[in-house]
């Protein structure tokens, strides 16, 4: 191995070891530790002795059961036991993991995801690199130095995110299709809002790729009706359980809530999406959510047309999944954990550096204020650096100026998108998008 490649490994290692370090030991703090893991554990434990997972009251028989693991405070306890909100197909992907006794399961799923981690950020630094040396490792060695909330909680989306940005630099590459297939189906089974329009990509790019979409596609069906039989049979009435948990979680000031007054509404892991920034100016569903999906809704709009009407090449793939990313994250609900999925945007920032010019040094501002914004250790100076305002009290015009300040990340995200979407809707229009070696998409500019 040469001494560059050695200088990399050693950075990405470094780097993912601050977020181990400080993530682990985070973790064991929290009563039980890793408290999503024990959601999907104890609830595919609960399903396979035939027992309904959305329902609390079996959950929580589930988490007595076994108290040998469960440290002795109230069952009740919100840090603990918590509604079931997954859908079906996680129960098939975590049952090997749910099988076994929990601190060999908690074992196993840490090695798993800090496995993934690490090979995301290897694939994505290395593409990079092709383009641009320094660069594409700085940013990967950022993502990578901030997930200490996913791996403290050992959230799955941290496997998932990790997952999609594997298969789509797989199916960029055109290696190990079948592989990425499979990848990219446990990760729609475990999370299909983080790795849906990743996927869709390739659908719309047509040729070779709509193949492999398909595959993965086919795949995630498959485990989906599988999943849903095993479900229903235990729980014939498991869809409306699993709507009033997604309601009882998502109510005003609850976990999964956008607005300021949300339990979790600050710190590193505040959620990111759209809605928590539009929340800001007018705390209501009723106004955020359709603002929120009009949006995203037109940004996705003039992504698929691009897509649709553009030639394929490794280079405008790049800018086209730079640009569908945020807007994953912008759509509907998401956390800082979920925001990892940015290593999709960093080979087509790398791509515009290499370019030169202005375009170039707006690709590295706006995809560095991403990561740095939906990164666990800035939001969490951020938050407490900055002290709880209640936004409930101002004005309009206050609240929009407060919006950078309590909802930094919604608004970096969201520049982001329409940096990338511009480039990639112009690199179409123009048919610039040379392959890597030729003349870089943005050279004439």
């Amino acid at each position: 191995m040469s001494g560059k490649r050695w200088t990399r490994v050693l950075l990405l290692f470094i780097s993912l070891g601050i977020s181990v370090g400080i993530g682990i030991p985070l973790g064991r703090s929290v009563p039980g530790g890793a408290v999503d893991l024990q959601v999907v554990y104890y609830g595919t434990r609960c399903l396979l002795q035939h027992h309904d997972p959305y329902q609390l009251s079996a959950l929580r028989d589930q988490y007595v059961s076994l108290r040998k693991v469960v440290p002795p405070v109230p069952a009740e306890s919100p840090e603990l036991v918590s509604v079931y909100i997954y859908l079906p197909p996680t129960f098939l992907i975590i049952a090997p993991l749910a099988l076994l006794p929990w601190p060999l399961a908690k074992i196993l799923w840490l090695i798993f995801l800090t496995g993934a981690l690490w090979l995301a950020g290897v694939v994505i630094a290395k593409e990079g690199e092709r383009y641009a040396t320094g660069v594409g490792l700085f940013l990967t060695c950022l993502v990578l130095a901030n997930c200490e909330v996913g791996l403290a909680l050992e959230n799955s989306a941290i496997l998932v995110v990790s997952l999609c940005t594997i298969g789509a630099w797989s199916l960029v590459r055109q290696r190990g299709m079948f592989l990425a297939a499979i990848v990219f189906a446990v990760a729609l089974a475990v999370k299909p809002h983080d790795a849906l329009l990743t996927c869709l990509y390739f659908l719309f790019a047509g040729g070779v790729y709509r193949r492999d979409a398909l595959r993965a596609l086919g795949i995630w069906v498959v485990i989906g009706l599988v999943s849903v039989m095993w479900v229903s049979q235990v729980a014939p009435h498991w869809m409306r359980d699993w709507q009033a948990n997604m309601a009882a979680e998502a109510v005003h000031g609850g976990i999964s809530d956008p607005s300021p007054d949300a339990v979790k509404g600050r710190g590193a892991g505040q959620v990111i999406d759209l809605q928590a920034a539009l929340s800001v100016l007018k705390d209501e569903p009723s106004f955020y959510n359709p603002a929120s999906y009009a949006i995203c809704g037109c940004l996705m709009l003039m992504w698929m047309m691009a897509t649709l009407k553009g030639r394929f090449s490794e280079a405008r793939a790049w800018l086209a999944l730079a640009s569908i990313a945020p807007v994953t994250l912008l759509v509907t609900y998401h956390r800082s954990y979920d925001a990892k999925l940015l290593l999709l945007a960093i080979p087509a920032c790398a791509m515009l550096w290499r370019a030169g010019g202005w375009k170039g040094w707006c690709a590295l501002a706006v995809t560095t204020g991403a990561i740095l914004f939906t990164a666990d250790i800035p939001l969490a100076l951020l938050s407490n650096a900055t002290p709880q305002f209640d936004v409930s009290r101002m004005g309009v015009m206050e609240r929009a100026l407060m919006i950078p300040v309590v909802r930094p990340a919604p608004l970096a995200l969201l520049l982001l998108a329409l940096f990338y979407l511009w480039i990639y809707v112009e690199s179409v229009r123009k048919h610039q998008a040379p392959e890597p070696g030729g003349e870089p998409i943005g050279a004439a500019g």
